[in-house]
């Protein structure tokens, strides 16, 4: 269907301003670039038999598949700057489907001067599948929250940390510090943001630990940050599942630790970064992230600084996501693995994920949990087989893909929000609030000794027991899933 010509035989998708630009460019460049016009499609029903830029308009996206094996066409560029994503996805698909070579242009933000560079045409992405629209903040109010503070990331080297010191660079901190406890990615996010920003960016790293509340004391007393983001924690659940004093130790007491010195040194403001995994947890990772947010609405109580938590999914091509992981293993080959035919996951894009985090930052009173709108759920299967695809292979044909069964701890529906939360609107669309909890104090701190003293002396057998008492929604995996089997 699709031959290897010297010269390319090009599908445009789009006959608006952004595809006349494709063509004209081709049309200018043809033996440059090795390309030339073939077919033009576009779902206006009034330009179909009409010249674009001396080419004819010969079908709307229904007759993609018939026009590539007709004409012969070697590669497709999708062409429409401003489209709804949806609608998008479903034409990708399609194009992808075809098996030829599918590339798309940027949006019409993106593209610069009216013209065109085919190096930023680039190949389709994960993200164009995924069908999520662009989301709006109020910069005014983000601005307000960070211009002219103080501003910690804590785990400022990993991968939503580091994309929260680039946005937050943005809006001219006074002072950005990147508190990580491993040198190497602290190192790399302080190089990239000195490029960047050269002397206009005061900024300062700081390798700690946050298991550590001296050190904590000493960072505090001399920086006195007026804001922090805290997304230093331990967040793979198998390998939290074998290691869950480890998972304690840093999730719950490296953030209690945070806690207690934001409030002694008058943070004003204290945004944890939470997980859809602590609703119902099914494994410890979870629940130690649920644990985390029981004690921000604790602390918000007791405390004058404002304690707020933000809770998302999973975010596209972080350190532990299953992005990553398949393109390694089509890289090798194959197999693909995935747990399970029917497991489900939300996702985001990082720059998505963390901008709404800091838009939820800025609206905060204290005391709130946030909730991302994550959009629609994605089948882990389907994604592994749109990554087949975009690599430029068939799924069970060239690459294959093997279930090897749901991990300890590992849901296959993945919830957003505890049914007894509820769930209130914000003037953000994306943003919701769950119906903050009052706790009862004594009893959080009474099971929290327990704990403490049993993670930190490694007695692993004692900790499930208490952290179920401690958080009671932590519950048997097999509970959660056996009703969607």
């Amino acid at each position: 269907m699709c031959n290897n010509y010297k010269i390319s035989k090009v599908m445009i998708i789009g006959a608006g301003e952004a595809g006349q630009m494709v063509i004209s460019e081709i049309d200018k460049n043809r033996k440059k670039l090795k390309r030339e016009v073939a077919v033009i499609i576009d779902d206006d029903k009034s330009l179909l038999g009409k010249l674009v830029c001396g080419h004819e308009v010969m079908g709307d996206t229904s007759k993609i598949l018939e026009l590539i094996k007709k004409e012969n066409i070697d590669e497709i560029i999708f062409s429409i700057a401003n489209i709804k994503s949806s609608k998008k996805r479903e034409i990708l698909d399609l194009c992808k489907s075809s098996g030829c070579y599918t590339r798309t242009i940027p949006s019409m933000t993106e593209i610069i001067d009216c013209q065109v560079d085919f190096k930023i045409i680039r190949e389709v992405e994960i993200d164009d599948l995924l069908g999520r629209d662009p989301i709006y903040l109020d910069t005014c109010k983000i601005s307000q929250q960070i211009k002219g503070k103080v501003i910690m990331v804590t785990g400022g080297g990993g991968t939503i940390g580091s994309e929260l010191c680039r946005q937050i660079s943005k809006y001219h901190p006074k002072k950005l510090i990147i508190l990580d406890n491993f040198e190497n990615n602290a190192y790399a996010i302080q190089q990239e943001l000195k490029m960047k920003y050269q002397n206009e960016l005061d900024l300062e790293v700081v390798i700690a630990t946050i298991r550590e509340e001296k050190r904590l004391e000493k960072v505090f007393a001399k920086y006195r940050p007026d804001i922090v983001y805290h997304a230093a924690a331990h967040k793979h659940v198998p390998l939290m599942e074998d290691n869950k004093t480890e998972a304690i130790k840093n999730n719950v007491f490296g953030t209690l630790n945070l806690l207690k010195v934001a409030d002694k040194f008058k943070v004003q403001r204290f945004v944890l970064i939470s997980s859809d995994k602590a609703v119902n947890p099914t494994n410890m990772m979870g629940a130690t992230k649920r644990a985390a947010e029981m004690l921000i609405q604790t602390y918000n109580d007791i405390s004058k600084t404002e304690y707020v938590a933000v809770r998302f999914g999973n975010v596209l091509g972080s350190s532990g996501s299953v992005v990553p992981l398949f393109k390694n293993q089509i890289a090798a080959g194959g197999p693909v693995t995935v747990t399970h035919k029917e497991i489900i996951r939300y996702f985001m894009t990082i720059p998505e994920a963390v901008s709404l985090v800091m838009q939820a930052g800025a609206m905060a009173d204290g005391g709130e949990i946030f909730v991302l709108d994550m959009g629609e759920p994605v089948k882990i299967d389907d994604l592994a087989r749109n990554i087949i695809k975009l690599s430029g292979f068939e799924p069970d044909e060239d690459i294959k893909i093997e279930y090897t069964g749901l991990r300890p701890g590992e849901k296959l529906y993945e919830e957003l929000l505890m049914a007894e939360e509820g769930l209130k609107n914000t003037e953000h669309k994306k943003i919701f609030i769950g119906k903050p909890k009052t706790f009862n104090k004594e009893e959080i701190f009474f099971l929290l000794e327990k704990l403490k003293e049993s993670a930190f002396n490694e007695r692993e057998e004692e900790m499930d027991p208490i952290m179920r008492k401690l958080v009671t929604t932590y519950i048997r995996p097999e509970d959660v899933n056996e009703k969607h089997l």
